[in-house]
């Protein structure tokens, strides 16, 4: 007999607390599963129909792919696997909605997402109730589905995901039409409002990152180590707009000086003068927002660079961007969240790191060359979908996101 009488008393009593804690949590998600789903909803809800379809470049895809690829996730990673009997809304939504896992089959490559005219938005919308009331019957017994736990958690902050490419893609998908049409006439976002504040200082040593504790976190971010890190000082707030058009008036986009060498083809390549939204009109700058085209506020923070812009800049004030590890040790004590903020940092795996097995595998691992690392969150990022472990990535070249400016300076 492996416990005591008592022993083994306190053993079912610790099973049972621990299916308690389990079935609770499963009942958060559920909440968090209705919510995260109505939300993307909410942020089409100010489109046009005609707004659902459009691709204006390969980065941006179109407002219903989002809206059916969230709920290809849900059913292929959860419902088709795991409730007897489901039968798939359309066998063909497969190809359509697969984003890039090879181990679900043949998609639909990105740049053709915004050629498929059908389905159709409501058929899209009818899809996502589908899968939804399908998901509410897996889950009536909350108790037989506890290993479901971690995929079910890890699909809402997916959709989470998705959520700030939406508004993304629905910025660019506005901002590039000569009109400059109004995505809602209520304030969207709430703006930082830069403060003349005094750098903070940091003292050389040996540092942890990595996530840990409780809580969700990407595999990515797994892998908690020490970095060693000289001493230096970091700005508390990220780089205003006033700040950045000093920089575009003392010739930042004519100075090779200041670039690297491919972010110098960039500019040149594409005639590029200011960050993306910004427009010279009757003497003054404008910048396009989803709440239409407004004068450049100078005391926000600059939004919408790329690598090459914010190593730029930083190299015309005689400074630095973070390294990723500079970024999360002083992150306790910065003004952040409303700017993807770039590092230096390569996107590379943490020590330890291990891809999951199968399709769930592909989810970050397979990205980590050639993109860097961003830090922080953005006013378009979800609410609960922050944390200073966070490790966004783009490649250097792309600013569609909402990027921004952060600035280190060494001590040593």
């Amino acid at each position: 007999m492996l416990f005591g009488k008592n022993e083994n008393k306190n053993f079912k009593f610790t099973l049972m607390e621990s299916t308690t804690i389990i079935e609770n949590k499963i009942q958060e998600l559920l909440k968090n599963f209705e919510f995260v789903r109505q939300s993307t909803e909410h942020i089409c809800s100010f489109l046009e129909i005609e707004d659902y379809v459009v691709q204006p470049i390969a980065d941006v895809s179109p407002p219903k792919w989002h809206l059916g690829h969230t709920t290809w996730f849900f059913e292929t990673f959860i419902l088709i696997p795991n409730l007897k009997g489901y039968k798939v809304f359309d066998p063909k939504y497969n190809y359509v909605f697969n984003s890039y896992y090879e181990t679900v089959g043949a998609r639909v490559i990105r740049t053709d997402r915004g050629n498929l005219s059908r389905p159709s938005v409501s058929e899209i919308y009818s899809y996502r109730h589908y899968v939804d009331e399908h998901m509410r019957l897996l889950f009536k017994d909350v108790s037989a589905q506890s290993e479901l736990k971690d995929i079910l958690e890890l699909g809402i902050h997916h959709e989470q995901q998705h959520q700030e490419l939406l508004y993304m893609d629905i910025k660019y998908i506005l901002g590039h039409n000569p009109l400059f049409p109004v995505y809602s006439d209520k304030k969207v976002f709430d703006e930082i409002i830069r403060e003349q504040v005094k750098e903070l200082s940091f003292s050389e040593g040996v540092f942890e990152i990595g996530f840990q504790g409780e809580g969700f976190c990407f595999d990515n971010e797994l892998g908690r180590h020490q970095v060693y890190l000289d001493a230096f000082e970091i700005d508390p707030y990220p780089v205003s707009n006033k700040e950045y058009l000093e920089f575009m008036e003392d010739g930042g986009y004519e100075n090779f000086r200041f670039w690297h060498a491919a972010g110098w083809d960039w500019v040149n390549s594409n005639n590029v003068k200011a960050p993306l939204y910004w427009y010279f009109i009757d003497g003054q700058w404008m910048v396009f927002g989803l709440n239409g085209l407004k004068e450049m506020e100078g005391k926000q923070a600059v939004c919408h660079v790329n690598y090459y812009e914010a190593a730029a800049f930083a190299a015309w004030k005689g400074m630095e961007l973070p390294t990723e590890a500079q970024w999360e040790i002083a992150s306790k004590s910065l003004e952040w969240g409303h700017r993807w903020e770039w590092t230096q940092s390569a996107y590379l795996p943490y020590p330890r790191f291990k891809k999951a097995p199968g399709a769930i595998g592909e989810y970050n691992g397979k990205f980590m060359v050639d993109q860097m690392v961003l830090r922080g969150a953005s006013v378009a990022t979800s609410k609960g979908h922050s944390r200073n472990t966070y490790r966004n990535f783009f490649k250097s070249h792309q600013r569609w996101q909402f990027s921004g400016i952060r600035l280190v300076k060494s001590l040593t």
